[in-house]
């Protein structure tokens, strides 16, 4: 059916349904998920398909062996912790997984007893909702621009971009060739490549890359694969190669949380000026406020 008989039909309906019934169609109409299926975008099943993709591709917990040190740090932090990529795992794949005995989200505090507490679950990867927010409410028009992300990780910040922006070049540094060869994997098998370039190097050996670029993001990129001095020393590269005056630089979290423990040369009122987000913009069901307050976004001084 072609798109205006399709509104035709679609109106036809609303206006034959009886006006005490008009509403509760309405309701159904805005908040079923069987109606969500229908309305959902080409590019939102696109990225669907991706994170499926990679799922069958990856373990459950979506880490390699190769990631001795942040597999270490979850290990030792205090409250039990487990990586759940938000890319690859919504809530609704997570209850799944959960009721079929593959995950949990909560711990035993007494083993035998009752006595339970709620799992703390990191991501290393926006979910599509925050991808969303990132392209279609935060970043500006990208047509002819540059987007740098580091630490791409399985791609999920390149692979939004290509699909929810005009930016004329994505790419992604990452230091693992594990996670460079899913991303090119999938850059190939969805025909991304014209647009989307994947660096498998450490970001500080990439300063004109840096340099040039429009938009560096950065989510959770340092904190569990760098120890404090090498993240020190990685920050302080990134305040010397990011300075194109008015390109912009989004982290997970703040540049103040991230800097706050370690001992850096980095000036932040020299180098950024923090852009105030309007996070009620995200109109979508299902919001999950908390995850979009920690994007954060800083233009270049």
């Amino acid at each position: 059916m072609e798109l205006e008989a399709a509104r035709r039909a679609v109106l036809a309906v609303l206006r034959g349904t009886r006006a005490a019934d008009l509403p509760r169609l309405l309701h159904w109409m805005r908040h079923s998920h069987d109606f969500d299926e229908l309305v959902v975008s080409n590019n939102d099943v696109v990225l669907r398909n991706i994170a499926e993709d990679l799922r069958n591709r990856l373990p459950i917990e979506a880490m390699f062996t190769s990631e001795h040190q942040a597999v270490q740090k979850i290990h030792q932090h205090p409250l039990p912790m487990i990586h759940v990529d938000a890319f690859l795992y919504d809530d609704d794949v997570v209850d799944s997984l959960c009721e079929e005995g593959k995950m949990s989200r909560s711990y035993c505090t007494e083993c035998g007893s009752y006595k339970t507490a709620s799992l703390e679950f990191i991501s290393h990867s926006f979910s599509l909702m925050e991808l969303k927010f990132l392209y279609q409410h935060v970043l500006p028009d990208l047509t002819g621009k540059v987007v740098v992300d580091v630490g791409s990780r399985l791609g999920a910040v390149l692979f939004a971009g290509y699909l929810y922006s005009s930016a004329s070049q994505l790419y992604g540094v990452e230091m693992n060739a594990d996670f460079c060869q899913l991303q090119e994997m999938m850059i190939t098998k969805y025909k991304f490549i014209d647009r989307i370039k994947v660096v498998h190097a450490d970001i500080c050996t990439q300063p004109s890359l840096l340099q040039k670029a429009d938009v560096v993001v950065m989510n959770n990129v340092f904190e569990y694969f760098l120890d404090r001095e090498e993240q020190a020393r990685a920050w302080e590269f990134i305040a010397r190669n990011v300075r194109k005056r008015g390109s912009l630089l989004v982290t997970v979290p703040s540049l103040e949380e991230s800097l706050s423990k370690l001992q850096t040369d980095v000036q932040l009122s020299q180098w950024v000026e923090e852009v105030q987000l309007n996070y009620d913009v995200y109109m979508e069901k299902d919001v999950d406020r908390e995850a979009l307050e920690q994007i954060h976004l800083y233009k270049i001084l």
